[in-house]
């Protein structure tokens, strides 16, 4: 064998069992959480730039959605070239492309300087999380993959917490003005690109003899058309879970949440900010023990199954009675743990790595494109229905759509669940087990 299977051999042969893989779920997680406290770092911001800048609120509307359109153009692009050059290499790469993003949105003078500096960073900020959670699969085996995923998506939740509420711990830098906090974000992101460096670095000795069909001292054949249609019937199921869950979630919490608690069920701005930001909170907590749960009992589509069927419960609750706006809160919270923390390992199980980071791909690329739609149909029927504080009751036409779509990936999540249970299953239902490659 190669001198690079050798240097594999004194680490171990077997997938998840070097005591490296924790180290390089540290390096993954850190790279992540700066990623994630970037993405959010407009928004904590938008009042300093409309009293100093003179920004206006579509201003600010377009520096947000700079970061999502790369995703659009380019996110099956970054899942080939992961399966082509390696989820560690395209970590570094987009992670330095990240960087480059935040420094020219710091710099931030002219506007269309900070625009660019933003739709920069949205080249990393979608590459990178395929590329990181490609990457953990590598070093973990299927009956741990769920917690160490779970762990991942939890630091990078603390990313954007540390976002939202740095304007209390770092409240001498927003007292100074709208720059110092961006070059505080720039600091962070350069600190995730140290991370990237460090999981690189590790990849070198990555346990690959696990698949011993890879040639680890040739370079991986070019992907295909047909590589991109070919995946089988739970993949299709899985990733219309993946778009339908996040073309409800995204668009309603981190969009209209915050307006329709204060309208529909009149609170104030602090309170339906507390209120939201629970749903995040809460999913820092949770989200590993829910990892911990799908390692340890399997199911893992049955539990899918479970949080995307509180979504529409949560949208029921919010729209037919008058209870506290916590209990619903409470209730996409646990989905929001849940789901997340089962659905990119269980993805990892059902398709086989030399093609992973196309699948990842693929997925990211419909899901922006939900998000986006379902962001624009939401508020054309609100516009429609005239719904805002005048007119309360004009905000049912939205839940209604949302609460339709959540209803789809109900469909499509328990379409994946009965397939799993049944001879075409890829282990997904099993405990502690290795899924068997499709």
């Amino acid at each position: 064998m190669t001198a690079a299977v050798t240097a594999v051999g004194a680490v171990g042969v077997e997938q998840g069992t070097s005591p490296l893989r924790w180290v390089a779920l540290v390096l993954a997680a850190l790279a992540i959480f700066a990623t994630y406290y970037e993405s959010d770092v407009i928004g904590e911001l938008a009042d300093l730039l409309q009293r100093q800048r003179g920004f206006t609120q579509s201003d600010i509307g377009s520096l947000n959605a700079a970061i999502y359109w790369p995703s659009v153009l380019l996110a099956l692009a970054g899942g080939v070239m992961i399966d082509r050059y390696g989820a560690a290499r395209v970590a570094l790469w987009t992670a330095a492309i990240g960087l480059a993003g935040a420094v020219l949105t710091a710099i931030g003078t002219p506007y269309g300087v900070m625009w660019f500096g933003r739709l920069l960073f949205g080249v990393s900020e979608g590459a990178i999380f395929m590329a990181l959670v490609a990457g953990i699969a590598q070093w973990f085996a299927p009956s741990g993959i769920a917690l160490a995923t779970a762990l991942f998506l939890s630091l990078a939740r603390v990313g954007s917490f540390m976002c939202n509420t740095s304007s209390t711990w770092a409240q001498p830098l927003y007292e100074a003005g709208w720059q110092p906090p961006l070059w505080l974000g720039a600091g962070i992101t350069a600190m995730g690109l140290v991370a990237a460096l460090g999981f690189r670095l590790l990849d070198g000795r990555l346990p690959r003899v696990a698949y011993p069909e890879v040639r680890l001292d040739e370079p991986k054949a070019a992907t295909t058309w047909r590589d991109l249609v070919s995946f089988d019937a739970s993949y299709w199921y899985i990733l219309g879970l993946h778009v339908l869950y996040a073309a409800v979630f995204f668009p309603f919490r981190q969009t209209y949440a915050v307006e329709y608690l204060q309208h529909a069920k009149h609170l104030t701005l602090r309170e339906a900010g507390q209120v939201n930001s629970g749903v995040f909170a809460a999913a820092i907590f949770a989200t590993p023990l829910f990892g911990l749960l799908a390692d340890r009992i399997g199911h893992r589509a049955l539990l899918l199954t479970i949080g995307t069927l509180l979504l529409p419960v949560t949208l029921a609750v919010l729209g037919f009675t008058d209870w506290s706006p916590w209990v619903s809160t409470v209730l996409m919270g646990i989905s929001w743990a849940l789901v997340p923390a089962i659905i990119w390992p269980s993805t990892t199980l059902l398709v086989e790595p030399r093609r992973l980071g196309t699948a990842l791909g693929l997925i990211t690329l419909i899901q922006a494109v939900g998000i986006s739609l379902s962001n624009l149909v939401a508020g054309a029927l609100a516009d429609w229905s005239n719904a805002g504080a005048a007119n309360p009751a004009g905000y049912a036409t939205m839940l209604w759509f949302f609460g339709l779509l959540s209803l789809t990936a109900l469909v499509s999540v328990v379409l994946l669940w009965q397939r799993e249970r049944g001879p075409d299953g890829h282990g997904l239902e099993r405990a502690r087990g290795r899924a068997r490659t499709p």
